[in-house]
């Protein structure tokens, strides 16, 4: 089902977001245990149907970013509007009914996936979750998205490949007709031609059901291949933040430059095979 909004429709909003963890590791023997800004005043908006990359070095706090996006962490400070609504600080009950409306691909399908569970268990137990009806159908459907078969229901995750295990996440998260997707580095454990259709098919999926995803990635070719927009995160801050292309084309942070510069960025202007 292809689903047709204004462009101009603002998916989320974030104003000042701030999240502290403790440091448990120092905590003293009598006292608080200290914390750690692990975000550090962040805002931005995502409007309905962008592809945004969330890029960054290790501990810049991109992914902490995504958790407090789709609240499986929540902010210390600061306010998260998705679609208009304020879910900072919602509770799981009132979070229920908004959960299939954003969903989330997580970096190493092994880990996520129920090693124990068939792929139909897995991609039906978010639809039995949301009240969904005719599972077996909305499972075939959602493989059938995916590109896989429909006999792959019957398999376990061990019996899949890396990226066969990664389009069954996607599909997981497609079942419930989210309207926002976290992608969270989905692609950095899979050989390059996984990497390839992965890709390929997250483009495909934005553009048939109105999908809006936040990319995030380390890998800046990656970025600048599927990304209109671009957020650079530098310890906890963003420090810039721009439609990708300028971004790649006159960088003004010298952080972005230096991920630039760090990162080989090979054949950029050739289609992902």
């Amino acid at each position: 089902m292809i689903r047709h909004t204004p462009m101009s429709e603002t998916v989320y909003e974030i104003r000042d977001l701030r999240l502290s963890f403790k440091d448990l590791a120092h905590k003293p023997i009598f006292g608080p245990a200290p914390e750690i800004e692990v975000l550090k005043g962040l805002s931005f908006d995502i409007a309905k149907g962008d592809v945004v990359g969330v890029v960054g070095g290790s501990g810049s706090g991109k992914s902490t970013l995504g958790r407090a996006m789709i609240r499986l962490l929540e902010p210390s400070a600061g306010s998260i509007r998705f679609q208009g609504r304020d879910i900072t600080h919602l509770d799981e009950e009132s979070l229920r009914p908004l959960r299939r409306k954003f969903q989330m691909i997580f970096q190493d399908p092994m880990s996520s996936l129920n090693p124990r569970r068939t792929v139909f268990a897995i991609i039906a137990a978010p639809l039995r979750l949301h009240g969904f009806d005719q599972i077996s159908n909305r499972v075939e459907t959602a493989l059938d998205m995916v590109g896989l078969p429909r006999d792959f229901k019957l398999r376990y995750p061990h019996e899949l490949s890396g990226g066969q295990r990664q389009r069954i996440g996607i599909a997981r998260a497609i079942a419930t007709e989210p309207e926002f997707i976290l992608a969270d580095e989905i692609v950095s454990g899979l050989d390059v031609s996984s990497q390839a259709h992965v890709l390929n098919l997250l483009e495909q999926l934005v553009r048939d059901l109105g999908l809006t995803l936040a990319f995030i990635s380390h890998d800046l070719s990656v970025i600048r291949r599927l990304c209109q927009h671009t957020i650079v995160l530098y310890q906890g801050e963003i420090v810039e933040t721009q439609q990708t292309a300028e971004l790649f084309a006159n960088p003004t942070h010298s952080y972005t430059r230096e991920l630039i510069d760090a990162i080989p960025l090979p054949n950029l202007d050739q289609p992902w095979v």
